[in-house]
């Protein structure tokens, strides 16, 4: 089975090279304790593969020898433009893999769709004004799940796809979307995904995420990176955990491993040291 990687060098030389291909993998994370910077690294780091081969070995060294390359990298937000998504990722990976990655992702904002029910002002979010004949149409509009299906039956197959994020979908969830609706994507997604034979990423905030909800989605992906904050004596420290992931799990137990520290450098998110079973 061809592994695709997340794009943390030392991650996937623990996990055989990277994710399977043909999975989602939900990405749940306490504030800033690393789910997002995983994500702007995978993202851009299999980017650079293709744009700078030299820059992608000098930060993350050689591929795996069962790794393939996703052939393209679509990121997918609801709220943010790609001008935003570009200084965020600057704030976390050095400049000269930001701009290297530039033309390799693929940024479809959803903000249209995501908003066009809500009160928010059209001008917020697409930078003009509602007009009156604008009024008419909006009900011709698609909405943002049939939008986010369309999108990905479209671009999916072969490649990486992030998705920015599920917690978005929680805060819009209204007459014309349930979180019935939410879980049911997902689950579509999941088995849509082995088709694709490519990698999706769906990060979730922790904390706008309650215990059955997050079950719900655990569920329907096919494993779940959750990163947290430990606290020891006055330090605090990023961690990530394994949940259960198929091809995956199997893999990390048979080195013992129970969490791995992690740390964000200009490179971006990396394993720092791994905690093994004593």
């Amino acid at each position: 089975m061809d592994r695709i990687p997340f794009g943390v060098s030392r991650f996937d030389s623990v996990v055989g090279g990277g994710a399977p291909s043909g999975t989602v993998v939900l990405l749940v994370g306490e504030p800033g304790a690393g789910a997002r910077e995983f994500m702007y690294t995978s993202a851009t780091m299999n980017a650079v593969a293709h744009a700078d081969p030299e820059l992608f070995e000098l930060h993350y060294g050689d591929l795996h020898e069962t790794a393939r390359l996703p052939d393209a990298v679509q990121y997918l937000s609801f709220t943010d433009d790609e001008e935003k998504l570009r200084r965020e990722m600057s704030y976390v990976l050095d400049d000269k893999l930001v701009n290297a990655a530039a033309d390799r992702i693929e940024v479809r904002d959803f903000s249209p769709e995501y908003f066009q029910l809500s009160p928010v002002p059209r001008e917020w979010y697409l930078g003009e004004t509602t007009k009156l004949q604008d009024l008419g149409g909006r009900e011709e509009r698609s909405s943002v799940l049939t939008a986010l299906g369309r999108h990905l039956n479209a671009h999916a197959p072969e490649n990486l796809v992030v998705i920015d994020s599920i917690t978005d979908l929680l805060a819009a969830i209204s007459d014309e979307m349930a979180w019935n609706d939410i879980a049911m994507v997902l689950r579509g997604l999941a088995k849509a995904a082995h088709r694709w034979d490519g990698l999706v990423l769906a990060y979730a905030s922790r904390e706008a995420i309650g215990e059955t909800q997050l079950g719900h989605l655990m569920d329907a992906a096919d494993g779940t990176l959750q990163f947290e904050w430990e606290s020891g004596g006055s330090k605090r420290a990023r961690t990530m955990v394994v949940q259960e992931f198929r091809g995956v799990l199997s893999q990390i137990e048979r080195e013992d491993i129970v969490r791995f520290e992690t740390e964000i450098h200009e490179g971006g998110f990396d394993v720092s040291d791994v905690r093994k079973i004593r």
